[in-house]
């Protein structure tokens, strides 16, 4: 079993989560890349779904990725990819909550880690009251909700 989500506050900014797979990086790079995969797992807490996820993951490539919990709740995120290679993704992200959140700028990393993978997110907020609301939307236990479903999916594969 891999250990949850682990979350550090760097700076004023920058959030930093790392979170271990037993599958290899190949195989955890795809499940960020490609939609088929994203939208099984990238829901965060039961109940909610993603009914539009589209993504060109590749520089200058873009995303938009919509979630809704099946009633009245609904949300969105929107961005652009910078970088995007078999070992790290770059990208800008901002969410409509439903307002736009200030750009968030994600440097996502896949390492080898035993036989498995280590992934390390850095995002980097404008300012420590942005990083504060992302902080309080509550992604920290939607990560972990979304990244445990992939542990799931990722081990049937």
């Amino acid at each position: 079993m891999t250990a949850p989500v682990h979350l550090i506050l760097d700076g004023d900014t920058r959030i930093i989560v790392t979170r271990s797979f037993t599958a290899p990086p190949a195989l955890v790079f795809r499940a960020h890349t490609e939609p088929p995969l994203i939208r099984r797992w990238m829901i965060g807490p039961d109940g909610w779904s993603m009914p539009d996820c589209d993504c060109d993951p590749r520089p200058g490539g873009s995303f938009r990725f919509g979630w809704t919990n099946g009633s009245d709740t609904s949300f969105h995120a929107t961005g652009e990819y910078l970088e995007v290679t078999p070992r790290r993704i770059v990208h800008i992200e901002r969410m409509f909550l439903p307002d736009p959140t200030p750009d968030n700028h994600v440097d996502t990393r896949f390492a080898p880690h035993g036989t498995g993978t280590r992934m390390t997110m850095v995002m980097t907020l404008p300012s420590p009251e942005a990083r504060a609301a992302v902080i309080a939307s509550g992604m920290p236990d939607g990560l972990e909700d979304s990244y445990a479903r992939l542990e799931t999916i990722l081990a049937k594969a």
